[in-house]
């Protein structure tokens, strides 16, 4: 066990590393493509070496070079131009009106981290505050970390009480449930207190279509600008780019905040240089690959439909009564598989094929569940030929 059970929330990706006879990590839910290569290149570069000899005052004047090895200064304090490049991903036609709301993190765990703060110091209120995650069954723990770590009272998903602070994963990891544009703006102003904070957590949207946008609160700036001007409701909407760009080593994680003055706010509390050379090059770069994206689009549903396809073709003892969650556009199967010993067992026998995959017990506290993420057809028989086993 790499995890501190007693001070940290339990992630999965690491028993990868302590099986000899890895194949293949169905247990994240990162891009079954893998890192983007010209992403990856540039990371690289970022901090390579090379044999580049020029003095110092030719890096500034020659404007013909084209490569500055860069790990033995600071990053960029301001994040660019890494920051525009995401802004004009998000805004393709107007990001210039909206990049100064948004900021980047170390990993979507900072930006957390920094809002359930800001909601600590600036919601005045004469008792303790609450915090309500989305109406799920369970959700992505580290909100529910971060809350607690700020002494803030947990209430139940679907309880009925309105909160000071919510927390929605949308689409929702591990459960794969997903409301539409409409129906959480409905529920975030039924759930929460005038003055209160709201975080929506779009990290999986992006895998909804080539239209992706138009179903996300990353395009309601009216909205966002209303809730805060009606009610004192402040909207943030936060994305972990790891697992669409599979680059979960670099940690790369941004915040939309509802105005500017929120996210200076957010950058006075950041610690400085939080997101490295490697990273910001890595997004500078990611952002501008038009043909992954295509790919990712293209490819995951049908990955998604073949890896359903096997496992309901397991001889009927073993999967009938198994129930497969989540929307088709999604890079996972949350599986219920309806019996704790069942999902025990298909967890072993998967990590000793070598393709583990996600148990619902630590975490998610969810022993009838297991998450298998979507990966090409190959690496699928794998699995499958050690789950007859089950």
């Amino acid at each position: 066990m790499t995890w501190d059970t007693k001070t940290q929330t339990f992630h999965g990706g690491q028993e990868h590393r302590f099986i000899h006879n890895f194949v293949e990590d169905f247990s994240v839910t990162t891009n079954y493509l893998g890192t983007p290569k010209a992403a990856l290149e540039a990371a690289k570069d970022s901090v390579s070496n090379g044999n580049y000899e020029e003095p110092f005052n030719a890096i500034i004047l020659n404007q013909n070079v084209k490569k500055i090895v860069t790990c033995h200064h600071y990053p960029p304090a301001d994040q660019e131009p890494a920051k525009s490049s995401l802004a004009e991903f998000l805004w393709p036609n107007d990001f210039q009106q909206f990049k100064d709301r948004l900021l980047l993190g170390n990993g979507a765990s900072e930006v957390i981290d920094l809002v359930i703060r800001a909601a600590k110091s600036t919601i005045k209120s004469d008792s303790t505050l609450t915090w309500k995650s989305g109406p799920w069954d369970t959700q992505y723990k580290e909100y529910y970390r971060s809350a607690e770590s700020a002494n803030m009272r947990i209430l139940d998903g679907n309880s009925k009480e309105v909160a000071n602070v919510l927390c929605i994963v949308n689409p929702c990891n591990p459960t794969g449930d997903y409301m539409p544009l409409d129906e959480i703006k409905h529920w975030i102003e039924k759930n929460v207190h005038d003055g209160g904070f709201v975080i929506v957590d779009e990290s999986m949207q992006p895998w909804h279509s080539a239209n992706f946008r138009d179903d996300s609160l990353t395009q309601q700036a009216e909205f966002a600008a209303d809730l805060y001007s009606r009610r004192n409701v402040s909207l943030y909407v936060l994305h972990s780019w790891t697992k669409i760009w599979s680059c979960t080593g670099l940690r790369l994680g941004s915040i939309i905040c509802p105005t500017a003055e929120h996210c200076s706010e957010l950058k006075r509390a950041q610690v400085p240089w939080s997101v490295n050379t490697p990273a910001l090059a890595f997004l500078d770069s990611v952002v501008k690959d038009q043909q992954y994206m295509q790919e990712t689009w293209d490819g995951t549903s049908q990955l998604r439909s073949y890896l359903i396809e096997q496992l309901s073709a397991l001889p009927a003892s073993k999967r009938e009564n198994f129930e497969y969650k989540g929307k088709d556009f999604l890079s996972w199967v949350w599986i219920e598989m309806r019996s704790e010993q069942v999902a025990t067992e298909a967890v072993r026998l998967a990590k000793e094929a070598g393709v583990p995959v996600r148990s619902g017990q630590p975490g998610y506290i969810r022993p009838t569940h297991v998450r298998v993420a979507v990966r090409e057809k190959q690496y699928v028989d794998v699995l499958i030929a050690a789950w007859q086993a089950l």
